[in-house]
């Protein structure tokens, strides 16, 4: 019986021990989930504040860009007025100036017109004299070195019209109506033509501009001579090119239509050609010789068709006559002596000389007359026989 009662006792204690366990462990579970719950809280806290800080960072950042964009354009805008402050000022004036005239000038032609395409009056006299001062601006904000003299001549005729128009609207009611409405109607576009269109160049813009202008016309003159003075080559297919002759060269004759090669202190002087069988060539194909005066004797030349009368070398019988329109035969300076008797053996074997003539040697030789007369001598006592 005892053993019995020992075995009950021994299970109730194991019973309550188990119990003890299982309360134990489902404590210790509890623990665990409440810690894995607070967890889950903390993050989905720490989640939440992270997402309204970054909510917050971006409004932040989207404030400072629109601030910033409002800086820069209103820096945009002060630079701007800044720079047009004429244009604020005299824009403004020609509005009020337009809001005055245009409904008079439509109510002038309907009445002149009597029906409604007379409203289209202001249309002529307004819109056409700021159609035309406008390009004015234009033309030369973009091409500064156009002219713009024909526009400012459309400006000031539709200005004309634009004022006679208002001046006879206005002198129904009486001369002092007239001229204050057609004053009024130009107002505006005089004031634009005489600040923002017709802004003033400096002395020194002035001078400059003055200086391009003569040297572009310099330049043109001279190339023009150098067109007419040019030679012509033709190869075989018939196409024809022009061929010029470098060098620095001077516009000479009365008419400054003659080209003349000149010698540029500082500069070095070409040397003169000993290609005789080159110019040999040339004389024969052109008729004519590319040779210089003497520099010598450059002081003692002279040209017959760029003077009156000159002293001749030769009765009036023995002289050549010169075309009216030879050119200048352009080439290199300084040519000796032996240079000059060759070139006359050239042509006189080219039949383009008359030896015993000085004058036709001057002629064709391009020399000083006293070199002239020597080859003359020197042909008559045989020196070329």
């Amino acid at each position: 019986m005892s053993s019995w009662r020992e075995e009950r006792r021994k299970d109730r204690a194991a019973e309550a021990e188990a119990k003890r366990a299982d309360q134990l462990a489902a404590a210790e579970a509890e623990a665990v989930r409440m810690a894995a719950m607070a967890d889950a809280r903390r993050a989905a806290t720490a989640q939440e504040h992270a997402h309204q800080q970054q909510c917050a960072e971006a409004k932040q950042a989207a404030k400072d860009k629109r601030r910033a964009q409002r800086a820069a354009k209103l820096a945009a805008l002060r630079g701007w007025a800044g720079a047009h402050v004429v244009h604020l000022l005299i824009y403004p004036l020609a509005l009020v100036s337009a809001a005055m005239a245009v409904p008079a000038m439509a109510d002038y032609g309907h009445h002149l017109y009597g029906m409604a395409i007379g409203l289209a009056l202001p249309l002529l006299s307004e819109l056409g004299m700021w159609a035309f001062a406008l390009a004015v601006e234009v033309s030369r904000a973009r091409y500064p070195q156009r002219p713009v003299w024909a526009l400012q001549v459309g400006v000031w005729l539709f200005a004309g019209v634009n004022f006679t128009l208002n001046l006879l609207h206005g002198l129904e009611r009486g001369l002092s109506a007239g001229a204050a409405m057609g004053l009024v109607s130009v107002a505006g576009v005089v004031a634009h033509q005489l600040t923002v269109a017709g802004a003033r160049r400096t002395r020194t813009e002035r001078a400059e501009a003055r200086i391009d202008r003569q040297a572009a016309r310099k330049v043109a003159r001279v190339r023009r001579a150098a067109v007419r003075h040019a030679v012509a080559e033709i190869d075989a297919h018939g196409a024809a090119r022009l061929v010029y002759t470098p060098g620095r060269y001077v516009l000479a004759g009365r008419t400054r239509r003659r080209l003349e090669a000149a010698i540029v202190p500082g500069l070095p002087v070409e040397s003169a050609s000993t290609d005789w069988d080159g110019e040999l060539a040339g004389l024969l194909a052109t008729g004519t010789l590319p040779a210089n005066p003497h520099p010598e004797a450059s002081e003692g030349e002279s040209d017959p068709g760029d003077r009156g009368a000159v002293g001749t070398l030769d009765p009036t019988g023995d002289q050549e006559k010169s075309r009216a329109d030879r050119g200048r035969i352009g080439g290199r300076v300084g040519r000796s002596l032996a240079e000059l008797r060759a070139a006359l053996d050239a042509a006189i074997e080219a039949g383009q000389v008359d030896p015993t003539s000085a004058e036709s040697i001057r002629k064709a030789l391009r020399c000083a007359p006293k070199y002239a007369r020597q080859l003359r001598d020197e042909y008559r006592q045989g020196g070329h026989q």
